[in-house]
């Protein structure tokens, strides 16, 4: 069986592993005070040239969501997210949980834009309906589309007219970053958002995120958040260690070569299923891809590849998601577009 599940089927990248092993006899302070979190939170630092925004751990990225949209909203606040963000549509209303409403809208290629944000600025204005304090997107989108310079500078601006907290995901950053068509370098984003986090999960590591915070929006009581969210590890080192593993190097660090990698896959993934006719639900340019093949193929390539189907069958087409990760290789690309290639003869009416 060959997978394009998910980025995070497989267990850690060598490298990360081996970090963990080589560190696992050491002794440490619990919770994220230990000297590898410490190193690694100034590598963060140093990566975004900011020294005084705060780093902190976390082991996956709904706590990273939540746990930072619950600190800094009011009560009676809201978030802004297209309606495919993984804050509204993948986490199953945990934000909703903590008394936050999701202000959603439908968005083009899952991206938002100054003014969709503007339009639900003006559905939600009065103190009757739950006020938007801050704007969720994810780079690249849940559909693999990617916010270029300008667009992420164009929605600074219209939250900062607004007072609006701006948000930014980064599951999935080391690919955008590493995108050929990427044109926002990672201190591009620490300086225009108040809030990102660095995925890890999704790049090599066996679990965690580390999440940037700008020193003025924290006050320095995150860490009691954490906790009440029940996301402190006790083991925090292990997070630490693999931040060390997966950042130390700059733009030639692990994360970023496992970024540029999974690319490479989707690339030439993407280049064969367009010379073999397929169609694709948007326009995605990072790992992870939509086609929409026929239902009989579908079916029978289910039997040799592990994928998704995106969305239900309609009108004898299934679109399914495609996702490259550290593990993917050109041999598992190039077998399964042979075997695809073959089922599209047998029904060439498709």
């Amino acid at each position: 069986m060959i997978f394009f599940s998910s980025d995070y089927s497989q267990g850690a990248h060598p490298e990360v592993l081996a970090a963990l092993a080589r560190t696992n006899l050491e002794h440490t302070d619990g919770y994220g005070l230990d000297p590898h979190c410490e190193n690694a939170a100034d590598t963060v630092r140093s990566l975004i040239g900011d020294d005084t925004a705060s780093v902190h751990f976390m082991v996956g990225g709904t706590p990273c969501n939540v746990t930072f949209a619950a600190a800094v909203l009011k009560p009676f606040q809201s978030v802004i997210a297209a309606h495919t963000g993984h804050i509204y549509f993948h986490e199953t209303g945990a934000l909703e949980g903590t008394g936050h409403r999701i202000v959603t809208v439908e968005a083009p290629e899952g991206k938002l834009t100054p003014e969709l944000i503007e339009l639900a600025l003006e559905e939600y204005q009065d103190e009757h309906t739950p006020k938007p304090g801050l704007v969720y997107i994810s780079q690249p989108t849940e559909l693999g589309t990617l916010y270029k310079k300008a667009e992420l500078e164009a929605i600074s601006r219209k939250c900062r007219e607004h007072g609006l907290i701006f948000y930014i995901d980064g599951a999935r950053l080391g690919a955008a970053l590493t995108c050929r068509e990427n044109d926002a370098s990672i201190r591009d984003i620490a300086a225009l958002c108040d809030a990102f986090y660095i995925g890890g999960t999704k790049n090599g590591a066996l679990f965690g995120e580390a999440l940037v915070i700008k020193n003025t929006i924290d006050d320095g009581s995150f860490r009691h958040m954490i906790k009440r969210q029940c996301g402190l590890l006790a083991k925090g080192r292990l997070l630490g260690v693999q931040f060390e593993a997966l950042l130390d190097g700059g733009e030639e660090s692990l994360l970023y070569r496992i970024g540029r990698h999974e690319n490479e896959m989707a690339e030439l993934l993407r280049e064969g299923l367009e010379k073999l006719g397929v169609g694709f639900i948007g326009n995605s340019r990072t790992n992870q891809l939509f086609p929409i093949l026929p239902a009989e193929a579908v079916r029978e390539l289910k039997r040799d590849f592990f994928f998704y189907e995106w969305r239900r069958e309609k009108d004898g087409m299934i679109p399914i998601r495609l996702v490259t990760s550290w593990g993917t290789q050109r041999s598992d690309v190039e077998e399964f577009l042979l075997r695809l290639g073959e089922l599209l003869r047998a029904c060439p009416e498709a």
